[in-house]
């Protein structure tokens, strides 16, 4: 090869080799920066039923909505109500009326944050149409029950837009709470133009048209959830993580197997069976905390036996809750004789069963009259009971243990097993049971989000279908009283006729148990167990 020949050679070359360079870098830059893409995966026990805030109920489902949304009011690191999408407010001095300033914010869409985006969520919420389980938690809004039932139109709702940014609440009456139910996840506003443009679909990802730090963005049922980084969130420059999975892991024990694989950063429980070797092998990792929640099984009340309260007290007589506690759950929980967890605000001294202080001999002894009387039992109608509850290795143990206390009075049991979404879907869509094991974990701290639970308005949350005029009244009464003591004492009176009656069973007080990698900072625990990805980060 001539020189003139190696020349054009070289030349020909060149191009070729400086398009080789450039596809490097572009695949090197790329690398770059799906290793700088920090991207959190959060165990979570199921998956959401709705993303439309106002049809939520669950608490895997607030979680999310937490991450996707931003109420008026929200909560910061610490699970303390903090100001939201209203950055502050005033209250008239009869404490009926709120108004509340909003910061300057976009959707996730680019349109602004209006006042006349939450007039429209809140009337959507007390809309009958809407179907929202938690309409009842906004009767305290002025006109919000009358709404709910058909007897006034949405319009009419005590919500307003004074102006763009400004929004006034006017309440049917004082609420010491009324804070902490505008935190919660059904007050979480949505796009109006989006909701009138796609009807139900503006909550499918893609569609989904959200004002918190981040946006949906894919949803695999049975599979996970993942968010990823809202640019318009009004506080998007200090929101460290850019893609949150929500991995769905109702099954405890491989929860844990895939922390300790590293494949998720953190899980909000524990198999209570392993809580031993968690606390040996984890220590820091795992995070106990107390927690305003309650463990309970409901009855059926509308069908025999659980129609008749001297079964149902019976049967709650002789569950060993002690053992509960310590053997099943592996001293994460605590023995629960009343509904509302100690330690809430706005309360007195908890509320407790009458027979809390018997031995279990005597407890047994009264626990079979009782059923005698009713017409069950030793030379009466046999009890073939059916316990249902949802997946996970500690709710089958806590049903088997309770099945061999019930052994004691001749009943006979059989479990029934399904996922959260079908086991939650029967109760609140008022399917037929028998006993079925559920849980509340508060909205607020206030004894009147546990008692509400029990009034025969509730028709969602209501599992056990309760229906007492005179718990009704109680919890009418302490709706109208402004003096807090006086109140406390209402709510107590409420709370002492639901022991009394048990429709629902209380077992055990929450604990919050979470797996936590030493990888993820920010974390706080709390009382509510609220942990908002926008303060959190994750580190090498």
């Amino acid at each position: 090869m001539n020189s003139r020949t190696l020349t054009s050679s070289l030349s020909l070359k060149k191009p070729r080799a400086q398009r080789l360079a450039a596809a490097l870098a572009l695949a090197l830059a790329a690398a770059s920066a799906a290793q700088a893409e920090t991207v959190y995966r959060r165990g979570e026990m199921g998956d959401a039923s709705s993303f439309d805030p106002q049809k939520t109920s669950t608490v895997v489902e607030g979680d999310i909505l937490a991450d996707l949304f931003e109420p008026l009011l929200t909560y910061d690191a610490k699970g303390v109500v903090a100001p939201g999408a209203a950055e502050n407010w005033t209250v008239s001095d009869d404490g009926l009326t709120y108004r509340f300033k909003l910061r300057p914010a976009k959707w996730s869409n680019g349109d602004e944050v209006l006042a006349s985006d939450f007039v429209f969520t809140f009337r959507r919420l007390l809309d009958p149409s809407t179907g929202a389980q938690y309409a009842n938690l906004y009767y305290v809004l002025r006109n919000g029950e009358a709404i709910n039932k058909g007897e006034k139109k949405p319009e009419e709702l005590g919500v307003r837009a004074i102006d763009e940014t400004t929004l006034e609440i006017a309440l049917e009456r004082p609420t010491p709470y009324i804070l902490g139910v505008l935190a919660h996840q059904t007050a979480s506003p949505v796009n109006e133009k989006s909701v009138e443009a796609l009807g139900k679909d503006f909550a499918r990802p893609g569609n989904l048209v959200s004002n918190g730090a981040y946006k949906l963005e894919s949803f695999t049922p049975n599979d996970q959830t993942t968010l990823v980084r809202n640019e318009n969130f009004r506080d998007a420059a200090n929101v460290k993580i850019d893609k949150e999975i929500y991995v769905d892991l109702e099954d405890r024990a491989a929860a844990l197997r895939r922390f300790e694989a590293g494949e998720i950063d953190s899980y909000d429980d524990a198999p209570a069976d392993q809580i031993p070797y968690i606390r040996d092998r984890l220590k820091g990792e795992f995070k106990v905390a107390p927690y305003l929640g309650t463990y309970y099984f409901s009855f059926d009340t509308r069908t025999p036996p659980f129609n008749d309260a001297r079964v149902r007290v019976a049967l709650s007589m002789v569950v060993d809750r002690e053992f509960l506690a310590e053997k099943i759950w592996g001293g994460s929980m605590v023995p629960a004789y009343g509904f509302v967890p100690p330690g809430i605000g706005d309360y007195g001294k908890p509320v407790e069963v009458d027979w809390r202080e018997m031995s279990s001999i005597d407890r047994e002894e009264k626990a079979k009259e009782l059923l005698k009387a009713a017409g069950y039992g030793e030379g009466g109608k046999p009890l073939n009971i059916e316990i249902r509850y949802n997946t996970g290795d500690n709710h089958k143990n806590t049903a088997i243990a309770v099945a061999e206390s019930w052994k004691a009075l001749g009943v006979q049991t059989s479990l029934v097993n399904t996922d959260i979404k079908a086991h939650y879907g029967l109760l609140q869509e008022g399917g037929a049971y028998q006993v079925a094991r559920a849980g509340w974990i508060g909205d607020y701290s206030d004894p009147q989000n546990f008692l509400f639970l029990g009034d025969s308005a509730n028709k969602k949350l209501n599992y056990a279908h309760y229906s007492n005029p005179d718990f009704d009244a109680d919890l009418k009464k302490a709706q109208e009283e402004r003096d807090l003591v006086k109140r406390a004492h209402d709510l107590a009176d409420a709370e002492q006729l639901l022991l009394n009656d048990q429709p629902i069973m209380p077992l055990l007080f929450y604990a919050s148990k979470n797996l936590v990698s030493s990888k993820l900072k920010g974390w706080e625990p709390n009382i509510l167990d609220k942990h908002l990805a926008r303060y959190l980060s994750i580190e090498p």
